[in-house]
């Protein structure tokens, strides 16, 4: 049987935190493995050429550290050792093309926000683009604990 692959989808939130922790729970359950995209945000506006390579740098380092600590907790926790990438642009694109390289993913694992809007990739991919993806889509609530997760997953 196929390793179990789970893509979860990192930032400085606590959702993606909470999803992180499901789909590592899943995967040390299954036998499977997780990826960690990190993403950078395209940078909108121009500068001086110097100062824009600047400000992406200290953005693509600051998504390659978040991704790094997510990773090392992970580890310490479960075992695991994830896959990380971290990759600038427009996300909904970066994620659709690191599905389609990457067949063996099992599940996309997103967090929704506690409160308000769910967040800019669970509305992408939850609406509209959902029956475009390759694999099932796992949203994790934002307003669950620890002791949730671990008992659903």
């Amino acid at each position: 049987m196929p390793q179990r692959v789970y893509l979860v989808i990192m930032d400085e939130t606590q959702e993606a935190r909470l999803a992180l922790r499901f789909a590592a729970r899943r995967a040390a359950r299954t036998g499977g493995a997780v990826h960690i995209l990190a993403l950078v945000p395209q940078q909108d506006f121009s500068l001086f050429g110097g100062v824009q390579a600047t400000i992406e740098e200290e953005a693509r380092d600051r998504a390659e550290v978040l991704a790094t600590s997510a990773a090392g907790g992970l580890t310490s926790e479960s075992g695991l050792v994830p896959v990380i990438l971290v990759q600038q642009g427009d996300g909904p694109q970066i994620v659709r093309d690191y599905l389609a390289d990457h067949p063996e993913v099992s599940a996309l694992v997103l967090g929704a926000a506690a409160d308000g809007a769910p967040g800019p990739l669970v509305a992408h991919f939850a609406t509209s683009h959902a029956g475009q993806l390759p694999c099932p889509l796992m949203i994790v609530p934002g307003s669950m604990r620890d002791e949730d997760i671990d008992r659903l997953s």
